[in-house]
């Protein structure tokens, strides 16, 4: 049941900056169509990125993110979407050639490095504070 105002309205839902919902954003994708990425990925804007034009709020923010090297999971976190939804994002952008994605070296085991791990880390303390 929603919440009440004194007088018995039913308040106007708060919207937290986004208006268009996540799910609409990616057209109800959850799989981008490329190959998967994963979080530790790092992204740079292409020359031909810097010069894209007519895209969505998400797509430019993220073109504005890569103009220096930027985590698939430092762009989810700053768009405030789940992980998937910014690979989702990412993914379009890459196959429209706006963005490289840099994967990342991996040891024997499969697993990430620390220095990529720390930088994921050094990352998302700085977007939190």
């Amino acid at each position: 049941m929603a919440p009440t105002t004194s007088d018995g309205d039913i308040p106007a839902p708060r919207r937290a900056g986004r208006v268009v919902p996540v799910y609409a954003v990616t057209g109800g994708r959850t799989r981008s169509a490329g190959k998967e990425l994963p979080v530790e990925a790092l992204v740079t804007v292409t020359h031909s990125g810097r010069h894209a034009a007519d895209l969505q709020l998400e797509y430019r923010t993220i073109l504005g993110l890569a103009a220096a090297p930027v985590s698939l999971v430092e762009i989810g976190a700053h768009l405030s979407v789940p992980v998937g939804v910014a690979r989702v994002l990412v993914g379009d952008l890459a196959d429209a050639g706006y963005v490289a994605v840099h994967l990342p070296q991996v040891g024997g085991d499969g697993t990430p490095g620390p220095e990529i791990l720390e930088r994921l880390l050094e990352g998302l303390r700085a977007r939190s504070a």
